[in-house]
């Protein structure tokens, strides 16, 4: 029973709480995510020919300067990031008044 007692139950910091989890996770898995909905809603709107002919300027920028590949994630990130961030917070928004 002393044991017990002496057991404290770490409480999460008010950061974890805002964010749900370990801050770092969450924000690596958010941009996991933004990277993937990016990319689809990228996707969704392209023809055959503009999906080879990006990937294939995709490339070139590439090999060319390694900018265009951060260039080129940073726009799917912030693709998916502009409908998975809102979400995100209306989600946290609504299960924190439960």
């Amino acid at each position: 029973m002393q044991d017990e007692a002496r057991i404290e139950r770490r409480r999460p910091s008010t950061l974890e709480r805002v964010f749900g989890g370990n801050p770092l996770s969450v924000c690596v898995r958010l941009a996991v995510v933004s990277v993937l909905v990016g990319f689809v809603l990228t996707m969704l709107g392209l023809d055959a020919e503009s999906v080879f002919r990006g990937a294939a300027e995709f490339i070139a920028e590439t090999i060319r300067d390694s900018g265009g590949l951060i260039r080129t994630i940073g726009t799917y990130l912030l693709t998916g990031a502009a409908l998975v961030i809102p979400i995100w917070i209306f989600m946290r928004l609504t299960m924190s008044r439960k």
